[in-house]
Parts: C-alpha cells; sequence; structure tokens
C-alpha cells in the first residue's frame, strides 16, 4: 500500500533530481492528488471500484428487500419497519463526530478498516441469533429486537467513518476525472445490485432449511464481502489527515535543484471555499428536504391509490434502476466537460416538475405498458445525474483544510432535512385538505424548483484552484 508518511512543517525540503517530470505530473493531476504518482492513484482507482462492488454485496445481504423478507418472516409489526427505515438517516447526526476524530488520526485507512470492521462484524451477532432461532433459544420477537439493534449500533459505528473515507477518494480523485471515475464506480455498484439481489433472494427462497436459515447464510457470505471491500482499501494510497491542511509548492534553488514546499493552506483561499459550502448546504439541505416530501409515497401511491399489481411495481423500479444504471457514466462525462452545477441546474429543473407528470397517470392498459415505464426511465436517468453531481459539486466546494469535518456536517443537516421531508410528507398525505398524494406531488414540486435557487450564487471549483 502506498503510503504519506510525511511529517508537516513550516517549510519542507526535498531535493529532486528529476524536477521536470515532476512538475509534468504536478501539471497533469489536480492540485488534490498532484502529490501522489499516476500509477498509484491508477491502482487507488481501481482498488476503490472493487471495494464498492464488494460492498455493494455486503450492503444487499444488510438491508433493502432481503432484510424486510426477514422482519416480514418473524411477523414484525408496521412500527419495526418505521424505525428501520429512520435509523440510517438518524444516525447521520453521529458523522461530525468521527469527522472530528478522525481528523486527529494520522492514517485514512487504518481508521476506515477499525471503523467499518467493527461495524461490518456487528451483523455475525445477527447470524449467531439465527442459529439460536433455529434451536429454539429465543423466539421471533426477541430476534427482531436483536435485528434492531444491530441495524443501530451497525449504522452508529459506520457513520462515524463516512466522512474521513469520502474525504479519503475526494483527495485521491483528480479533479479532471471526478466525473467519469464516480460515474463508472456508481456504475459497477448498480450492476452488482441488480446482477446479486435476485441471486441472493433466490438462495434464501430455495434454501432446505428454511428462509429464515437461508437468509442466516446469505447474511455470513455478505459480511466476508464486506470484510473483502476493506482488504481492497489496503491498495488505495493512504493518506495523512494532517496532510489535507497543506498545499505543495514547487521551486529551484541557486543550483538549479528542484525543491518541494509543504505549506500551510491560503487563508484568503480557506475563506472563499467556506462561503461557497455554505450555500451548497443551504441547497442540498433544502432539496433532501423538498424531495423527500413525495419520494417515500410513490409506490404508496401505485399500489393503493392506482391498485397496480405489486408484480409491476417490480418491473418499474427495475427500469428505473437500469436507465440510473446506463444513464450515469454519461452524466459523469458529460459532468467533467461543463461542470457539475449547471447540469444540477437544467436536469434539478426537470426533476422539480416531474411530480406533476403522475397527475396525468391512471391505471389504464396504455398507462400500465406505456408511459408507466417511460416515467421511471425518466426518473431514473435523470436521477443519476443529480445523484453524481452533487456528490462531486460537494466535494469541490468544501475546503481541503478538516475536509471530513465538513462532509459530516452536510450529511449530519440533510439526513435532519430528509427525515424532517418524510415526516412532512406522511402528514400531508393523510390530510384531505391539502388533496391527499397528487396534492403532496404539487407542494413537492414547488419545493424543490425553490430548493434550486442558491446554485445560482455558487462558483464551482476547477482545476488548479486547489
Amino acid at each position: 500500500m502506498d503510503s504519506v508518511k510525511v511529517e508537516i512543517s513550516t517549510s519542507l525540503n526535498l531535493e529532486i533530481p528529476q524536477i521536470d517530470s515532476l512538475n509534468n505530473v504536478l501539471r497533469s493531476e489536480s492540485q488534490s492528488s498532484s502529490r501522489f504518482p499516476k500509477n498509484a492513484i491508477r491502482t487507488s482507482l481501481q482498488a476503490s471500484t472493487l471495494d464498492a462492488i464488494f460492498a455493494t454485496i455486503f450492503s444487499i445481504t444488510t438491508g433493502g428487500i432481503l432484510l424486510s423478507n426477514f422482519l416480514v418472516e418473524l411477523d414484525a409489526s408496521p412500527v419495526i419497519f418505521g424505525m428501520l427505515s429512520s435509523i440510517p438517516m438518524l444516525v447521520n447526526l453521529i458523522q461530525p463526530l468521527g469527522a472530528y476524530i478522525s481528523e486527529r488520526t494520522t492514517s485514512r485507512f487504518q481508521y476506515s478498516a477499525l471503523v467499518y470492521g467493527i461495524s461490518r462484524l456487528f451483523w455475525l451477532f445477527l447470524v449467531t441469533g439465527i442459529i439460536c432461532k433455529s434451536w429454539g433459544l429465543i423466539n421471533s420477537q426477541q430476534l427482531v429486537i436483536l435485528t434492531l439493534v444491530i441495524v443501530f449500533f451497525s449504522h452508529l459505528v459506520g457513520g462515524l467513518g463516512c466522512a474521513s473515507w469520502m474525504s479519503w477518494l475526494a483527495i485521491i480523485v483528480p479533479r479532471r476525472l471526478r466525473g467519469r471515475y464516480f460515474g463508472i464506480r456508481n456504475s459497477a455498484a448498480s450492476l452488482t445490485n441488480l446482477l446479486c439481489v435476485p441471486l441472493a433472494g433466490f438462495a434464501v427462497s430455495h434454501w432446505f432449511g428454511g428462509t429464515l436459515q437461508g437468509y442466516g447464510v446469505v447474511l455470513f457470505v455478505g459480511i466476508l464481502f464486506g470484510l473483502v471491500s476493506l482488504g481492497c482499501q489496503y491498495f488505495k494510497i493512504d493518506v495523512n489527515p494532517q496532510l489535507q491542511n497543506t498545499y505543495i509548492e514547487v521551486t529551484r534553488n541557486k543550483d538549479n535543484v528542484g525543491v518541494i514546499h509543504e505549506l500551510p493552506l491560503p487563508k484568503n483561499k480557506e475563506n472563499d471555499q467556506n462561503s461557497h459550502f455554505w450555500i451548497f448546504l443551504l441547497y442540498f439541505s433544502l432539496w433532501m428536504l423538498a424531495f423527500n416530501l413525495c419520494a417515500p409515497f410513490v409506490n404508496l401511491y401505485l399500489l393503493e391509490t392506482l391498485n397496480i399489481d405489486v408484480g409491476w411495481v417490480t418491473v418499474y423500479s427495475s427500469l428505473q434502476a437500469g436507465a440510473n444504471l446506463l444513464m450515469v457514466v454519461f452524466w459523469g462525462k458529460l459532468a467533467d466537460k461543463l461542470g457539475n452545477r449547471p447540469i444540477l441546474i437544467f436536469v434539478g429543473i426537470i426533476v422539480a416538475v416531474t411530480p406533476l407528470f403522475w397527475f396525468g397517470i391512471g391505471n389504464r392498459n396504455l398507462d400500465i405498458w406505456l408511459w408507466l415505464p417511460l416515467l421511471h426511465i425518466f426518473i431514473g436517468g435523470t436521477g443519476a445525474a443529480v445523484d453524481l453531481c452533487n456528490n462531486n459539486l460537494q466535494i469541490g466546494v468544501t475546503p481541503v483544510r478538516n475536509q471530513s469535518i465538513y462532509f459530516a456536517i452536510a450529511a449530519a443537516i440533510a439526513g435532519v432535512t430528509g427525515a424532517l421531508g418524510t415526516t412532512i410528507g406522511g402528514f400531508i398525505a393523510q390530510s384531505p385538505h391539502f388533496g391527499g398524494l397528487l396534492g403532496l406531488f404539487a407542494l413537492s414540486s414547488i419545493c424543490r424548483l425553490a430548493a434550486l435557487i442558491p446554485l445560482v450564487f455558487i462558483r464551482e471549483q476547477v482545476t488548479g484552484d486547489r
């Protein structure tokens, strides 16, 4: 594993005999990754992509439809499912603490391996619980409670590492390749999800010992893949968080020998970045609030209001995921050429008015066979642009100094506003005074358009700003 182990001082001088080749590397890469060799960056990006694939397999077995089906088999109440969906958003509040701790460490890899290793090993307790249930040592209700406890502590501990991991990846990925790389990485994770969910579901449902035992076996395999994903991180460049508070300057001495200086980041540059970050945070928190007003209730509208068969809803979800998979690479390449902010404004307006399309949708044959599939494909394609560009723009406007703390603040506030949007949407959907779900969709559309206004005041950072 490549590692940065340089101690920081006011001026660090290293004689570089071949200064011309070093200058070529510094000019060809973004400032955040200019201190790393190209081969090391290439290996790190490949390792990060493999990390995403194996981590996706772990996530499939510890959440989504498999975990929901497991709780259904245990006769869990609707309250349990509500708690299950709210835990991941609420534990985002722990991220600032995790960022604060990570900034005082000297290795992103060691911190990530420790935090995520503990978080993923927690699920071994559920495997043990399933074994105890099979032997009659505990009942279904106790296993449900154990599941909730594991979900809570796993996400809580994992939340301590999210901001540090994002800051680690942000400094490794060159700015000029950021959109393309994250597009490919997200596409690989989406493809893994599409292939592995049906395979894992088939394995659970056809396990000779029953679905509960089948889930236990699949969960154990998922935990192993989760640990393998941490092993992939070993091949990424290890970053000392303290070095993110400096920048590299190359000069020549009187003997015409290149000298590297690692200097503190200029205060004026940091203050300029701060202002754009807070504007982005205003936009992102408002967007999460507006988006979650109606997003969780679309399937409810299809199943309950339109009375469409659940099989069709599953097909529509697959079409949406497929469109996301295909379009995310395209949006990544386009973002590298045009920037993330213009795409967010243009596509954001389209996504904002999308909830209004539900007003013309019914349960007629034409809607079921044509308009609903097209609408879900449209949502998947545009949603890929918003998700990717939001992530890239956040990285671009976040100051390098104590970067993980900024990421943690954004995640915590977005988690709170997203949960608030879901809660408000639930009350509005039940109130006849607002027109039910269609009234909620209209309100969400208006709020989404309003949330885009702060984007006008953000100056996206370009290559060489840092």
